[in-house]
């Protein structure tokens, strides 16, 4: 059986912590070049290309994995195991796997362009090192929204900095295309899009007051109520409604942006070296899950002994260079390692909350927030975030998906939607979808179908006809 060990954040130094949330954030590739670099850079670091373990170290079979960090006597109710899986077993012949509406067997395949890195593009050359620090990271922990999932003071105490400087990075992706991303909520995303509206088009009186003052009462259609507190008549409270359904979008990140948006149709082809691998034992859906997290590099790192002992009597000009070396070497090794630790942490929660939706599909998603498993792992949310960020898994099925679809909230009430579309008679509306899920035991609001049904493409029920669909 293998060794969990359960290792606390809060006692590390800040550099070892500060390395490792920015490591546990970064993409495989990422975290490749930086070892490259440092290996380039730092002779008192050293890559051991043996084929071992990268968590115990002992020497792995000729093919498959370590035998004893893969033990399937695991701790999970169902059987399941988590493990480090050195990357050379992961194979060319294992990773040409594409997504499952793929077709042509190409890894090199462009990927889409992803929200952060399009956004990134537009306010890069505005920003300096320190500021694409923190751009990087409110982007890449924007929720399915399109909305920060960190507070300011959070942000500045963690890159060390005023809470004003966080705030003139988050007014300049807020002001990128799609506007409104990294808003806090959708009044925020409304208000920043009447703004830059205000300057080209004809905006109704009274629209910016109205979504700041009165939004709650907006959306519950207390127009009266609204009317009454801004001086206005009843149409004209309608015309503002009307004009910001058919002009603004509350969820930035559902928004068109960058050649692609909400209403594509068809699954994008794109191809991926998933950071971590669910399959079944010997593929028979009667065994257990067995989830490999795919280390970024062959072999291991580690300080270099031969180096560590030359230091002891390193000349004195160099005696500071030489200690920093190693103290750079040694913390890159930990970092890696608690990265490794905390993956392993993650998905054995996710896989035994999630494991339905692992085997049967969208539908049998568990609703799970960050928050919740923040509070499982006794970490804060934000490592969560981190850990989830830029990392790919694939199912059993082969279907490779963000690791951030573990915590899509909507997605089994988007497929139940996109059935119910598919064997409608006639035209089901947003009301009437309402009713079904209600029926269903579903608690949900006619203007939350709107935007789930806008999410996957799916045309109001007086422009859908049963031709289209069928």
């Amino acid at each position: 059986m293998y060794q969990r060990q359960k290792q606390e954040l809060r006692p590390l130094t800040s550099a070892h912590l500060a390395q490792t949330m920015t490591i546990l954030s970064m993409s495989a590739d990422e975290i490749r070049e930086k070892i490259v670099s440092e290996l380039s850079n730092n002779p008192a670091l050293e890559l051991v290309e043996e084929r071992v373990c990268p968590t115990c170290h002992r020497p792995l079979p000729e093919n498959g994995v370590c035998p004893k960090c893969s033990d399937l006597r695991s701790d999970l109710e169902d059987g399941s195991i988590v493990f480090v899986s050195p990357r050379d077993d992961f194979t060319s012949e294992n990773y040409m796997l594409q997504a499952e509406t793929s077709h042509e067997p190409q890894l090199d395949s462009a990927q889409q362009e992803d929200l952060a890195t399009y956004v990134l593009k537009q306010i890069g050359p505005d920003l300096d090192d320190e500021e694409k620090l923190i751009a990087a990271y409110l982007l890449t922990s924007l929720d399915e929204d399109g909305f920060i999932t960190s507070s300011t003071l959070e942000i500045a105490q963690y890159y060390h900095v005023m809470p004003s400087k966080v705030e003139e990075v988050i007014q300049l992706v807020q002001h990128a295309d799609p506007l409104g991303v990294g808003s806090r909520n959708p009044q925020e995303a409304l208000m920043i899009q009447i703004q830059h509206l205000a300057g080209t088009h004809n905006v109704p009186e009274g629209t910016l007051d109205v979504i700041r003052d009165s939004y709650e009462l907006m959306i519950h259609g207390k127009y009266r109520e609204v009317a009454k507190a801004h001086d206005l008549t009843m149409k004209q409270v309608q015309f503002i409604e009307k004009f910001v359904g058919e002009n603004l979008n509350p969820f930035p990140a559902r928004a068109f942006w960058g050649g692609k948006g909400m209403t594509d149709t068809g699954d994008i082809e794109t191809y991926h070296y998933p950071d971590i691998l669910i399959y079944h034992l010997n593929d028979n859906p009667e065994n257990p899950l067995v989830i490999e997290i795919i280390m970024p590099i062959s072999g291991y790192l580690r300080v270099n002994e031969f180096f560590k002992k030359a230091a002891k009597t390193a000349p004195e000009e160099k005696a500071d260079e030489w200690r920093n070396d190693l103290d750079r070497a040694s913390l890159l090794v930990k970092c890696l390692h608690q990265r490794n630790n905390t993956m392993v942490r993650l998905m054995e929660v996710l896989v035994d909350l999630q494991g339905e939706f692992i085997r049967y599909g969208d539908s049998a998603i568990v609703p799970i927030t960050r928050a919740q498993i923040s509070k499982t792992l006794d970490v804060h949310e934000s490592t969560i975030s981190r850990a989830v960020a830029n990392k790919t898994v694939m199912l059993p099925n082969r279907k490779v998906i963000p690791l951030a679809s573990f915590f899509d909230r909507s997605l089994n009430v988007r497929t139940i939607i996109k059935d119910l579309v598919k064997e409608e008679k006639r035209p089901l509306t947003d009301a009437k979808i309402v009713e079904l899920l209600t029926g269903m035991g579903f608690d949900i609001a006619r203007r939350t179908v709107a935007k789930y049904r806008a999410m996957e493409g799916i045309l109001p029920a007086h422009m859908r006809n049963t031709a289209n669909i069928r």
